[in-house]
């Protein structure tokens, strides 16, 4: 493979070079985690393993699973986890997520589930010629309400799952997630600037959680001067 070697906040990731690349939704994601002490993480349709390595290296002690169904994105993940030296805690599963209740991972056992989940429905918007990058962007190969619930397997009971989408489906969110008894808790939108609509959304949800909602600030990726100042 082709591929480049990027760091980012004490990761090292190497990359398919023209390929699926990660974005600074990935960053983004796991700086939205306020858990004071997971003990096991799981990475939904890791990629490269960029999310789960930075949340790897943040929580010193927890044990985090990388699941990635496309076969090169798996092998990537695998040489990132060796590469930054977590062999004893951090392991990826080659996994198709619908398929997790068939699958060696054990029912309410995790603390926290990530992920960056494709948020365009299969006929909306242009595909990208690019394989890895259609299924990263569509619905192809899974739909959120199948990630909804296979995340709700495997979390434990008041475990979290924690995922970046696009505001046009905000309000399907929502509705998904307390149909499978995912209460959602927080939610932060993201902006490019101040005077530019939504782009994203982070949203926490509880499994089996009670009603209690809070809206974070926005969160500005630039300043009114276009200076980078999202952290």
């Amino acid at each position: 493979m082709d591929v480049t070697l990027d760091k980012i906040n004490g990761v090292s990731v190497l990359q398919k070079r023209n390929g699926y690349r990660f974005s600074i939704d990935a960053v983004l994601l796991a700086n939205f985690i306020n858990l004071s002490y997971p003990k096991k993480i799981a990475d939904f349709g890791a990629g490269s393993g960029i999310v789960g390595l930075l949340l790897a290296k943040r929580y010193a002690t927890a044990e985090v699973t990388l699941i990635e169904l496309q076969e090169d994105l798996f092998n990537l993940s695998r040489q990132n986890i060796e590469l930054n030296g977590l062999l004893e805690r951090v392991r990826a599963v080659h996994l198709d997520i619908r398929l997790i209740k068939e699958s060696e991972l054990v029912q309410n056992s995790y603390d926290l589930i990530v992920s960056n989940p494709p948020y365009r429905k299969p006929n909306s918007g242009r595909l990208s010629p690019n394989g890895e990058r259609a299924v990263a962007r569509h619905e192809t190969l899974l739909s959120v309400a199948e990630l909804i619930e296979s995340a709700f397997y495997i979390l434990r009971a008041r475990g979290r799952l924690v995922i970046i989408y696009h505001p046009c489906r905000f309000v399907e969110i929502l509705e998904l997630l307390r149909k499978k008894r995912l209460e959602p808790k927080r939610v932060q939108f993201i902006h490019a600037d101040l005077k530019s609509q939504a782009k994203m959304f982070l949203i926490e949800a509880v499994k089996e959680g009670k009603p209690d909602f809070t809206l974070e600030r926005p969160l500005f990726i630039y300043d009114k001067n276009g200076r980078y100042e999202a952290s």
